[in-house]
């Protein structure tokens, strides 16, 4: 299927001093952050890309044009350092368009630009470039194909925050303290996968999450896929500390391309339950 992935926004969170560069190009490891969502969607046979650009557009167009695979491939110099012979390769397989989607656009927006390229397909992809996870996307799109009614799955995941919630009586006594975590709440964790009919409930001017989510919730067209396992957005440039942080040490569950980092971390449930 097409992976439709959105990498224009300004990032301004995660900016460390100036810089032209978008947040799904900040580096983790030794490729950025959009690298490792394209690479988990390649592992499950999915190389087909479309890039929704707007700010940094061109920090993305550079890196792939002059694309270095051995950065992240072995590889053997031969006659005398003149040539290079790859062990393996990362992207010789995908095929990547760059579109421009606007600078200021919202999600939904990017998304009704590039409508051309993916409304004649049955099903499609789409995600933020800057979230890495280790759900089995084939389950979960065996399980939106098996629902036909629904226009959009997500994944859902329990709240990141790591502050808890007070529960205070009438008399201002405090009768509980509860991780935020632990509630029976979930977030919108990206990982889309959609049908051509979205592009009913899009409007210029508005953006997809909510606002175009909400008019598919009345006809039971959105399915949740609740998850419990690794999920990160990287919204922060202490995320992203976090992440090079795990890469360096070997533990990066979303790399499930690489059995030497790739390793699982324990969590209290490790499938993707149905809506």
């Amino acid at each position: 299927m097409k992976v439709v992935l959105f990498c224009g926004g300004l990032g301004m969170r995660m900016r460390e001093g100036p810089t032209g560069a978008p947040k799904p190009m900040n580096m983790i490891g030794d490729r950025p952050l959009l690298w490792h969502v394209m690479r988990y969607y390649a592992h499950f046979g999915h190389k087909d890309f479309i890039l929704c650009l707007g700010y940094g557009a061109s920090a993305v167009k550079d890196y792939f044009v002059h694309y270095d695979e051995t950065q992240s491939n072995d590889f053997t110099l031969v006659g005398g350092g003149r040539g290079i012979e790859l062990h393996s390769t990362d992207i010789s397989d995908w095929k990547v368009s760059f579109i421009d989607t606007g600078l200021n656009s919202t999600i939904g927006e990017r998304l009704m630009r590039v409508r051309p390229l993916v409304e004649q397909e049955p099903m499609f992809l789409a995600n933020y470039a800057d979230t890495l996870t280790d759900a089995p996307l084939d389950k979960m799109v065996e399980r939106f194909r098996a629902a036909p009614q629904a226009t959009v799955s997500m994944l859902a995941v329990p709240p990141v925050s790591t502050h808890h919630v007070v529960e205070v009586s009438e008399d201002g006594l405090v009768t509980g303290v509860v991780p935020v975590r632990e509630l029976a709440q979930w977030e919108n964790g990206g990982y889309f996968i959609m049908r051509p009919d979205i592009f009913e409930v899009l409007r210029e001017g508005e953006d997809m999450v909510p606002t175009a989510f909400h008019r598919l919730v009345p006809g039971g067209r959105m399915l949740a896929q609740r998850y419990h396992g690794f999920w990160r957005a990287a919204d922060t440039f202490k995320d992203r500390v976090e992440l090079e942080d795990m890469f360096h040490k070997g533990q990066c569950p979303w790399m499930l391309w690489d059995p030497h980092r790739g390793v699982s971390l324990p969590h209290p449930a490790d499938a993707v339950l149905a809506g």
